[in-house]
């Protein structure tokens, strides 16, 4: 398992100016194939032990005896699938930040979650850019139309911030809601795709 961070610099125009910030990456080889399995915000005053939990990767991934080694983007080696794996999720971050992409286009397992989890981080990824819904209108699209708690829930253990588009949810009045990452940068986010909200 690979895991780098990256400092995030958003585009100059949106409403509000980008939190001081920064992103943890890892991605994993599944069954031959690299597949990003963590992107979270990293606080600034965390390392990225403390943000990744090493326990449950290790026991999800059966990494006991295999290394789990932090490597600066900067060392990232294309030759290696993992290693170019990040790379690619990288430079697909910093286009969508300079507002030039839309969509990601990556290899994700999202198995670390349950399967109502991953029913709601799917029902994410269906959520088009520059778009929001409420966690009631998520939790009828999962056929759980009384759960928006359990919605919220499955969204603030997202283990792939940005890409899984959990920031497009708000609260039913209009409001932002909650957001792992904190407000400022759910409020980026969707001021770059054009989405103004009450905090």
């Amino acid at each position: 398992m690979i895991i780098t961070s990256i400092v995030l610099a958003g585009k100059g125009q949106a409403q509000v100016a980008f939190p001081q910030s920064s992103l943890l990456m890892a991605s994993h080889t599944i069954d031959g194939t690299a597949k990003l399995i963590c992107c979270t915000w990293l606080l600034a005053d965390e390392s990225w032990q403390d943000s990744i939990k090493l326990s449950t990767l290790t026991k999800r991934y059966n990494l006991a005896g295999l290394k789990v080694e932090f490597i600066s983007v900067q060392q990232l080696d294309p030759s290696n699938l993992e290693q170019q794996l990040l790379l690619t999720a990288i430079a697909q971050m910093q286009q969508y930040l300079q507002g030039e992409r839309q969509a990601f286009d990556l290899p994700l397992d999202t198995s670390l979650g349950t399967p109502f989890q991953q029913k709601v981080w799917q029902a994410l990824l269906d959520i088009k850019y520059g778009e929001t819904i409420s966690y009631a209108m998520l939790a009828q699209n999962v056929d759980n139309p009384k759960g928006f708690r359990a919605v919220a829930n499955a969204n603030g253990k997202n283990p792939l911030s940005i890409i899984i588009p959990c920031h497009r949810v708000i609260a039913s009045d209009g409001k932002l809601g909650g957001y792992t990452g904190g407000l400022d940068k759910k409020q980026y986010l969707l001021a770059l795709e054009g989405v103004s909200c009450r905090l």
